[in-house]
């Protein structure tokens, strides 16, 4: 890692000490994460199931355009109405599940709290559920590629 990364990180950690910045930082990183586990999830399973974007498209009634920028543009945020059709037209459901004890430790008690003892634990730990966990979208731009 380079001085200059290190300082953003540095930086960020000593930012998150504010308990609104900490809040929208933390949201922010869920709704991302999120966001793209979800669309990836629903990507994966439509190609397992052999339909075309415009396929999917015509099963939920929607424009062929807007799904393939679904797809495709990392930017993407599908409301939970659009989401929940495509699963349904995919043989699937949303459900919800419970944080691990450990992970509602780094996201929810700083949520509800507006602090967290170790802000550079929880830069990594939102680095890795920001990055790690999901895979780029077909289409999207990447660090690597930017």
């Amino acid at each position: 890692m380079t001085t200059a990364n290190t300082a953003f990180w540095d930086d960020l950690a000593e930012d998150l000490k504010d308990p609104e910045f900490l809040r929208t930082y933390v949201v922010e990183s869920v709704r991302i994460a999120t966001i793209d586990a979800t669309v990836n999830a629903l990507d994966e399973a439509r190609l397992a199931a052999g339909l075309s974007k415009a396929a999917l498209a015509r099963a939920i009634g929607a424009n062929p355009d807007a799904i393939r920028r679904l797809f495709t543009n990392g930017s993407a945020n599908p409301t939970l109405s659009t989401v929940a059709e495509i699963a349904a037209a995919l043989g699937m459901r949303l459900t919800l599940e419970p944080l691990p004890p450990a992970e509602r430790k780094q996201i929810t008690e700083p949520l509800v709290s507006g602090e967290h003892g170790d802000t550079a634990a929880l830069v990594t730990h939102l680095q890795t559920l920001r990055g790690s966990k999901v895979r780029p979208r077909s289409g999207a731009k990447t660090a690597d590629a930017a």
